[in-house]
Order: C-alpha cells, then sequence, then structure tokens
C-alpha cells in the first residue's frame, strides 16, 4: 500500500508553495510575464510623451497639468530622467505620480 497524500491535499501544498499557480476554479495558470527587451523597452518609450520636445498643448492634456506647470516643464528642459521634474522641483510629487506612467525623457542629441 502506497503513502501518497489525497490528491486534494496535495494541490493545496502546491497553492500554499506558488499562490500564483492555477486556480480550482478556472484551472488555468495566468500566463507568465516576461522580461522586456532593450528593443521593446525602445518600442514602448516610443509611445511615451518625451517631456523634452513635448508641444504645450501635449503636456497640458497629461492629468493634473496645467498652465503653470506646463510651462514651468518647458522652461527646465532638458532632462536627463523623467523623475528630475520633482528632483528640481519643476512640479510636486502628488503631480508626477499622476503622470509618470505617460511620459519619458529621451536625452537630447547634440
Amino acid at each position: 500500500m502506497s503513502h501518497r497524500p489525497p490528491a486534494l491535499l496535495l494541490a493545496f501544498l502546491l497553492l500554499a508553495a506558488n499562490p500564483h499557480a492555477a486556480s480550482p476554479q478556472t484551472g488555468q495558470s495566468p500566463a507568465p510575464q516576461p522580461a522586456q527587451t532593450i528593443s521593446q523597452k525602445i518600442a514602448a518609450s516610443k509611445t511615451l510623451l518625451d517631456i523634452n520636445t513635448a508641444t504645450p498643448d501635449q503636456l497640458n492634456a497629461l492629468p493634473g497639468m496645467g498652465n503653470a506647470y506646463t510651462q514651468r516643464i518647458i522652461a527646465g528642459r532638458p532632462y536627463t530622467a523623467k523623475n528630475q521634474l520633482t528632483t528640481r522641483g519643476v512640479i510636486p510629487q502628488d503631480a508626477y505620480e499622476k503622470i509618470k506612467d505617460q511620459i519619458v525623457a529621451h536625452r537630447t542629441k547634440h
């Protein structure tokens, strides 16, 4: 007689060890998130608004941005990193949090 644990106990132990494993309701596991390649990151960054080249209208269209912030962003150019908007005191942290996933700071070409 073998001493194998019942299937339900085994499934519970597997789920406890890996909470991202298949759920009992669907029987499907979530798709793994592959790491982005450099070329994918570059392609994704091209869909973001570049704070070094954006027009006032484009910047105003961002959430929480108004003419005052827009003018401060433009006056502070160029940026080498998007977080310089806060480290240089151009906009407050809460305003940055609203737009950080929609912007990028591409390095300017000389």
